[in-house]
């Protein structure tokens, strides 16, 4: 399956601002900012079901700096959203531009679902072909990739939340899986493996007199075609594929996006309790 990639839409946009990167919710509609030094053109695509059809497909007016950017009036928080990007597809010198290929932001808040590899329509090259990495994937896989959210920073309540500030010398540090801290039945929690789970184990990490919290990586990651063939998952999540959006697996899935609040009331409800918290964050894997 594939579609062609044109200009569909009756919304209402402007150039918009090449920043701050991602989905910026204002007032009165969405500015969209994303990188691509060698695109030729990019798309922005709106969804109103996160595996159906897009709704609108726009042609992104404007570049600054090699960053593309739009400005769509009318749009609300918990928009579904993700791009397409036209170019040069040459391997040999390092460009893959495929536009039957969605795209995830890589400023993501949060997204719909795991991203899973099905049918090799990750790829831009046929897998089945001869020529391997080098050849071309015509399928389009808007329909099996989970899509970007629009988030409002501002839903969130943050109670007058400050961090504190232990000195060195007083600290202890606990790190901890956040799903494995309380996916077991015997943590007796409401939603085990979850951020909302790891609040209510608080109380006994103040027993122990612990200071600080380092949280195995909670960024959004993908699970390897490998691990998932053979009915396995990446349980570290060593693998980040968005490091600004919370992992949508430790959440409790209540209602698109939920992770991003679910993670912020964690951290809250950890500074309440005067423990720091301090993220492992990976980049070379």
């Amino acid at each position: 399956m594939s579609f062609k990639l044109i200009h569909k839409t009756n919304k209402i946009f402007t150039e918009g601002k090449f920043y701050p990167l991602g989905a910026d919710l204002r007032p009165d509609g969405v500015n969209f900012a994303v990188y691509s030094r060698y695109a030729d053109e990019i798309y922005l695509l709106l969804f109103n079901d996160p595996y159906g059809d897009p709704a609108d497909i726009i042609k992104m007016p404007s570049q600054t700096r090699f960053i593309w950017h739009i400005f769509v009036h009318g749009l609300k928080k918990g928009q579904l959203y993700a791009f397409k990007a036209k170019g040069k597809y040459d391997p040999k010198r390092g460009l893959r531009f495929n536009e039957n290929k969605l795209l995830l932001d890589p400023y993501s808040k949060a997204i719909t679902d795991k991203v899973i590899n099905k049918n090799d329509l990750l790829f831009s090259f046929d897998t089945n072909s001869p020529d391997k990495d080098l050849s071309f994937d015509h399928r389009d896989n808007a329909n099996i990739m989970p899509k970007s959210i629009v988030i409002d920073d501002n839903d969130f309540e943050w109670q007058n939340d400050t961090p504190p500030d232990i000195p060195m010398e007083k600290t202890i540090i606990y790190e901890a899986h956040l799903k494995g801290f309380t996916a077991h039945s015997s943590s007796k929690v409401k939603y085990p493996g979850t951020y909302s789970g790891f609040i209510e184990k608080i109380p006994y990490l103040q027993e122990l007199g612990i200071t600080s919290v380092e949280f195995m990586p909670i960024q959004e990651f993908y699970v390897e075609d490998f691990l998932v063939n053979k009915g396995l998952t990446n349980y570290w999540g060593y693998n980040t594929i968005c490091f600004f959006a919370p992992e949508i697996s430790y959440s409790t899935r209540s209602y698109p996006g939920c992770q991003v609040n679910e993670f912020k009331m964690l951290v809250r409800e950890l500074h309440k309790a005067n423990i720091e918290v301090i993220l492992d964050v990976v980049y070379n894997h």
